[in-house]
């Protein structure tokens, strides 16, 4: 069943290298970052899961728990784990489930649901299980990016879009184009000029009558 913004995330419990776990359970009250990974020692996604161990501090900062996901068992992941840390110089320091079977892979829609966990299976033929879920701590996705095999992912800009969404979930405000924490962000067209007076009473910039810019809420 296809995956759309602004649904559930599907539920599941699986093994992962810090244990077993229940999704949701483990997501808690916190944002979450699910990314996947089509076979354990494969040299793209080996930088991406020692980088996003260089960034947790950045995620955790802003109450967002990361979670990997290879289609391997665990126990191919510990030692994939000790590859990532020599060569990446950040060890993992998050969980990675190990889905084998595919069970997780099939739940999230990322590949066909007649793929057979059982059969040998290359990294080409998982190559659509490149994919990153940021879910909220109402256990809805809130965002779906897909890589090609062949192209890391950028995990900086995966922390720049948390940022855009956990402001504009607190506030009437949409973030423009390439925005930065500390810059201009767009009052939404649902707000009156008269609500804005009374939230921004500074004042905002006005380039169309639908397209207001105001200074980041604190």
């Amino acid at each position: 069943m296809a995956l759309h913004i602004g649904e559930e995330a599907p539920n599941f419990t699986a093994d992962t290298t810090e244990g077993t776990i229940n999704f949701h359970d483990w997501i808690g009250g916190s944002w979450a970052i699910l990314f996947s990974h089509p076979k354990d020692f494969t040299p793209v996604c080996t930088t991406e899961l020692g980088y996003m161990a260089g960034l947790k501090p950045e995620f955790d900062k802003r109450n967002c728990k990361i979670i990997g996901l290879s289609t391997d068992p665990v126990s191919d992941h510990t030692n994939w784990v000790k590859d990532i840390a020599e060569t990446q110089g950040h060890a993992v320091n998050y969980p990675l489930i190990g889905d084998a079977d595919l069970a997780v892979s099939k739940l999230y829609d990322m590949i066909h649901p007649e793929a057979s966990g059982s059969a040998p299976r290359t990294a080409a033929d998982n190559a659509t299980i490149r994919s990153v879920f940021v879910i909220g701590p109402d256990k809805k996705i809130k965002l779906m990016l897909t890589y090609p095999m062949t192209t890391g992912r950028n995990f900086d800009e995966v922390l720049r879009v948390l940022d855009s969404m956990q402001l504009t979930a607190q506030h009437k405000v949409a973030t423009p184009v390439n925005w930065r924490q500390g810059q201009d962000v767009i009052i939404v067209p649902a707000v009156s000029d008269a609500e804005a007076k009374e939230k921004y009473p500074e004042g905002w910039k006005t380039l169309k009558p639908y397209l207001r810019l105001v200074s980041q809420p604190k």
